[in-house]
């Protein structure tokens, strides 16, 4: 086997690692906060607070180019929007943790294929196909029988959870249309975003929780506030890392990859909380769980072979042979990178930076400077460019065009 294809697994499986530990680890830590600490607005402040102040000076450290503009009028009709949605859709998911268990939670949360689809199908029109559709039945079935069997059931746990999943499938859907009419590394997006929920919902924090808790004397008087500060502290630092490292996997792998890879990592924190929190469970319990993973694994798979095949049904009136087709697509991409490559040199040639800089820069990839393909690591990818699922730009102050996934 090529050392190469080996070096970029054993990077992938150490970035995927670190993704599972981060995400796993807030979580758990996350729980113990809001047991000691049962203000869920002041978990979302402090999350929101790490993401604008520890990630930036990261990022500019690196120098992670400022590519894209964001027009005046764009910050009141699409980011300000992303920044109420961020806020609202994380407090609900800490009050569901707080609520009921982390694995519990993220049971309801495999509902999130479910409500993209049927957002997807309000707002943006899409329709899909029967086997997409089918696919989401395991999902419903196996949260249902995971709620009527969860021993920490809540219905405020349990309606939280939904509010959270259905605000992270608008912030998908709006995300990805944000990050391609603006141009934005995501990274920026993400800072900007935590930055404006911050301070957009801190005079809420102060007039709800702050109040509370300066009024809360026994935990003051107990001495706990240090060991509770700390807890945020902490899960406010894997919050950001866990973000971080999940779109250098995206970076990484093709979408179905990432899409596997994300419902392992939810199988992960089912487990490790599991483990970790001792919370219980019954067999039935289990078997829900298990039953909605897999109908997320089922959705992903399908939704793949949907695209696949649109687009090669919009390929195909244009070959006469399967052959013929296989290598139109593959030259179709290698064209559309070409074509990304060349505007996006052009573009930042013109706004003064340095793109010799940027080919070989540490969160790029090595081989292209790719719309989709940024990552914390080096990576040269040997993966079949066919299998990408690549979106050309179509506007031209763009110089990208992303994936986005909520993680």
């Amino acid at each position: 086997m090529d050392k190469t294809v080996v070096k970029d697994a054993f990077k992938l499986i150490v970035i995927c690692l670190l993704w599972y530990t981060t995400s796993s680890g807030g979580n758990i830590v996350g729980k113990l906060v809001l047991n000691e600490f049962p203000y869920p607005m002041t978990v979302t402040m402090v999350q929101l607070l790490s993401g604008a102040l520890y990630l930036k000076p990261i990022i500019s450290m690196m120098s992670v180019p400022e590519t894209g503009t964001v027009p005046r009028y764009y910050y009141w009709t699409m980011i300000l929007p992303l920044a109420l949605g961020k806020f609202l859709a994380s407090v609900s998911s800490h009050i569901s943790i707080w609520k009921v268990s982390v694995s519990y939670a993220h049971t309801v949360k495999a509902t999130l294929p479910f409500f993209t689809v049927l957002l997807s199908r309000i707002i943006l029109g899409e329709k899909q196909t029967f086997p997409v559709y089918l696919s989401l039945v395991p999902i419903i079935g196996g949260v249902i029988i995971a709620t009527l069997t969860e021993l920490s059931f809540d219905y405020i746990g349990l309606i939280s959870a939904l509010c959270a999943t259905i605000g992270f499938s608008l912030q998908t859907i709006f995300s990805k249309k944000c990050l391609k009419e603006t141009g934005l590394h995501h990274l920026y997006l993400y800072v900007t975003i935590c930055r404006l929920a911050a301070i957009c919902f801190f005079p809420m924090w102060a007039l709800f929780d702050l109040r509370r808790i300066y009024a809360h004397h026994d935990l003051l008087n107990e001495g706990r506030i240090g060991y509770c500060v700390l807890l945020l502290l902490v899960d406010g630092f894997f919050s950001m890392l866990q973000n971080v490292f999940a779109f250098t996997v995206i970076a990484m792998v093709a979408p179905l990859s990432y899409a596997v890879a994300n419902a392992t990592k939810r199988i992960v924190i089912i487990g490790a909380s599991l483990f970790f929190l001792r919370n219980p469970v019954t067999p039935m319990n289990l078997l829900g769980m298990a039953i909605a993973v897999f109908g997320v694994l089922t959705y992903n798979k399908v939704k793949y072979d949907q695209n696949v095949a649109m687009r090669h049904a919009a390929t195909l009136p244009l070959v006469k042979s399967a052959s013929n087709l296989e290598e139109m697509d593959k030259n179709h991409v290698l064209l559309s990178l070409h074509h990304s490559q060349s505007a996006s040199d052009l573009e930042l040639h013109s706004n003064g930076v340095n793109t010799n800089l940027l080919h070989n820069h540490i969160l790029f990839n090595n081989n292209h400077f790719q719309s989709n393909h940024v990552t914390l690591i080096p990576v040269q990818s040997n993966e079949n460019l066919g299998d990408r699922e690549w979106q050309p730009n179509r506007d031209n102050s763009n110089v990208h065009s992303r994936m986005v996934y909520h993680v």
